[in-house]
């Protein structure tokens, strides 16, 4: 499944059984509490079964303690009236009040079979009976079962005749995991026109989705439309900034984190971070990129220099690539040599590499890239790349194909790879 950086998406229903405190015994039915949320279904409601007064007795006291939270009682009063009744309905009940046991402790699956149990029971009423399978769609959505919680959904709207923003909201979830980002933004748009109070964290889903699916001016639409209903909220300012960056809008991201560090609202390394990695990237976008890494520089020298960001392999390197596009390049030496011993990966190897092969150093620079490849690097080919290129200046042609071929095998560095593979007669 994709994932969209700076999105984080979450389960948008709560799981909510609708559970009664008080059971009502089949011989006194009270017409005024018969079942009014879903008029239109076509569902004949079945009738009750419960005639015993131990057994509601004891459904009373299983509910009532599942709303308390002591799930101990609950659970065996519960699975006592499972085991001994004779009443569907109080069977099925008891299977409602164990599946939120079952939830509530992170036992996704149990839940849900025990949920399917309550349905195939038959003897719900239609209020009980279209709660636990809406419910259901939320716990196969809470198991990862997308595709079967979207089938649930949409077979609870269609037998119950009701549509719910909330349920849109479900629906968008399953959608956007599923990776039908369409579907998903018509779902979240869907279910905001169904109320006066949209759930903020739809707007989360709505903006993956435009994310994930390419949608850049949407995603910022959306991201400042939220900033501005919330101009006080961390949260909002955090997503818009995303949304920009995202969305390559580098300088209008950087205004936004520079009016909010204007504020004192500018806290916390991950911030930081990003404040010159915004600089840094709109320095790569720019006919003279000097000025903008040099912010970059200085933004990352104010945070270690105040102990907000901590000299970590990754930020030792952000300034090392920042320093060197700012043109000091022994600067850039430095923060990557201090980077080396922290790394986990091979990372500041490969940017020592670069730079070793920038001054003709060829041996050093193939030494270098080696140990990055053996630690490992997030783009492989490149680092390929750069082997091929030493073993080209130390005349080592079959080395040089070896690991050009390589190269062609990434997708980041494929097509050169390809084109210099055929220019030495080895495609």
């Amino acid at each position: 499944m994709k994932h969209v950086r700076g999105f984080t998406i979450l389960a948008c229903a709560a799981f909510v059984l609708g559970l009664a405190s008080s059971p009502v015994l089949a011989k006194h039915p009270d017409k005024s509490k018969q079942s009014t949320e879903y008029p239109d279904t076509t569902r004949e409601a079945p009738k009750l079964d419960l005639t015993s007064p131990k057994d509601q007795k004891q459904l009373q006291e299983g509910l009532e303690a599942v709303n308390k939270g002591d799930m101990t009682t609950a659970e065996s009063t519960l699975q006592g009236v499972l085991d001994s009744s004779k009443s569907k309905y109080a069977q099925a009940t008891a299977l409602r009040g164990l599946a939120l046991i079952k939830y509530r402790g992170g036992d996704y699956k149990g839940a849900i079979a025990l949920l399917q149990k309550a349905l195939a029971n038959g003897v719900l009423p239609n209020d009980d009976y279209f709660g636990v399978e809406y419910t259901l769609a939320v716990a196969q959505q809470a198991d990862g079962q997308y595709q079967a919680s979207l089938d649930t959904l949409k077979k609870w709207r269609a037998e119950g005749k009701k549509e719910t923003a909330e349920s849109y909201a479900v629906e968008s979830n399953d959608l956007y995991r599923l990776e039908k980002y369409p579907e998903a933004i018509t779902a979240v748009k869907k279910a905001q026109s169904l109320t006066d109070k949209p759930d903020p964290q739809w707007n989360q889903i709505l903006m993956a989705s435009y994310a994930a699916s390419g949608q850049g001016d949407q995603l910022v639409q959306v991201a400042q439309q939220n900033l501005a209903a919330h101009p006080d909220d961390p949260k909002a300012m955090e997503t818009a900034i995303q949304a920009l960056q995202q969305a390559q809008k580098y300088p209008e991201a950087i205004k936004l984190m520079e009016g909010a560090r204007a504020k004192g609202q500018l806290s916390g390394e991950a911030n930081y971070v990003l404040l010159a990695s915004l600089y840094y990237n709109q320095a790569l976008s720019s006919d003279d990129p000097k000025p903008m890494a040099n912010k970059a520089v200085a933004t990352i020298q104010d945070g270690l220099g105040k102990g907000i960001m901590k000299p970590s392999a990754e930020n030792e390197v952000l300034l090392g690539k920042a320093e060197y596009v700012a043109g000091d390049m022994q600067a850039a030496r430095q923060a990557f040599d201090k980077a080396l011993p922290l790394a986990t990966d091979g990372e500041p190897a490969l940017q020592i590499a670069n730079l070793e092969l920038s001054n003709g150093k060829y041996s050093q620079a193939k030494a270098m890239i080696n140990t990055a490849i053996s630690k490992g690097v997030k783009q492989m080919g490149n680092a390929y790349l750069v082997l091929a290129e030493s073993e080209r200046g130390l005349h080592n042609k079959a080395a040089q194909i070896a690991a050009l071929k390589k190269a062609a095998q990434q997708p980041e560095s494929a097509a050169h790879a390809k084109e210099l593979l055929k220019k030495l007669g080895a495609s």
